[in-house]
C-alpha cells in the first residue's frame, strides 16, 4: 500500500479560535489512522519565495484513507470550528 501525505498551509487570523480547530482536527487525524509529520514548526527557506505562515503534513496509509479523514463527520466539525479563524490550502499527494 502506498502512503499518502496531506499537506496544508494555513494563515491563522484568530489564534484563540484556531486552538479549538486544532483539538478537533487532532482527534479526527488519530481516529482515521493519520500521523502528524509536521505541525507548524519553524520553516527555513532554501529556494524560491514560498513562505507559508503555518505548514502541516499528515501521513495516512493511503489516499483513500486521507479522503475518509477529510470527509469524516469529525473533520467536518473541525472545519466548521476553523471558519473565520484561518484560511487553509490543503491537498493530498501519493507517497513512494
Amino acid at each position: 500500500m502506498t502512503k499518502a501525505y496531506v499537506i496544508a498551509q494555513a494563515s491563522v487570523t484568530n489564534p484563540e479560535q484556531y486552538e479549538g480547530y486544532k483539538a478537533l482536527a487532532g482527534a479526527a487525524v488519530a481516529k482515521y489512522g493519520g500521523k502528524y509529520i509536521v505541525r507548524g514548526g519553524a520553516t527555513h527557506l532554501l529556494e524560491g519565495d514560498w513562505a507559508p505562515p503555518r505548514l502541516v503534513i499528515l501521513e495516512f496509509d493511503s489516499v483513500e484513507q486521507a479522503k475518509r479523514f477529510y470527509d469524516s463527520p469529525e473533520y467536518r466539525a473541525a472545519r466548521e470550528q476553523r471558519q473565520g479563524a484561518a484560511q487553509m490550502n490543503m491537498l493530498v499527494v501519493e507517497g513512494l
